[in-house]
């Protein structure tokens, strides 16, 4: 399974738009959403291109492909608008035999993990910095696609047993084989 994973959208439409064209370029299976889809919250700025009206339009064109999860600027009225769901603190999906924990990363994050087994990838977001580290379990985060924290705007894939981040460019920064 092809997987390109994002997180913290943050309404921005225009960041949203560049991935999408990568996503349906390459033809990826699955789009996992690690949370903070719409809103930019009160400790953001505003992201450029912020349009959560387009930003709903566009995914919910896709919403057949999205797993997604709940971050700390989602609420109940985002999930009314979203023709996906989004409302769970955590999923937990198995491909390739290899067991996926995903969340957001305001409840769950590796001060406050998860029971996981050696092994086990735990993908979060909420930091908006890019983390691809193997300790017991793997830790991953694919940074922001709108408003990183470092480095620049980026996004996960998986394919092929391979973890990535890359830059909304297309370069890979950070790629490791995980099965």
């Amino acid at each position: 399974m092809k997987m390109m994973i994002i997180s913290d959208i943050h309404g921005s439409y225009d960041d949203l738009v560049t991935v999408m064209k990568i996503f349906d370029e390459r033809g990826y299976d699955k789009l996992i959403i690690l949370g903070d889809i719409l809103y930019h919250g009160p400790r953001n700025p505003l992201p450029k291109g912020y349009s959560p009206r387009d930003v709903v339009e566009l995914l919910n064109g896709y919403k057949d492909k999205i797993i997604a999860v709940r971050g700390n600027c989602d609420s109940e009225v985002d999930q009314m608008v979203l023709d996906f769901p989004m409302r769970a603190d955590y999923i937990e999906i198995y491909v390739d035999q290899k067991r996926f924990f995903l969340t957001h990363g305001h409840i769950y994050n590796e001060e406050q993990m998860p029971l996981l087994n050696k092994g086990d990838v735990f993908m979060n977001g909420h930091f908006h910095v890019p983390v691809l580290k193997e300790e017991d379990v793997i830790m991953f985060n694919p940074s922001s696609i709108s408003l990183p924290k470092q480095d620049e705007k980026s996004f996960g894939t998986y394919e092929d047993g391979y973890l990535s981040i890359e830059t909304l460019t297309g370069e890979v920064k950070e790629r490791k084989f995980i099965l």
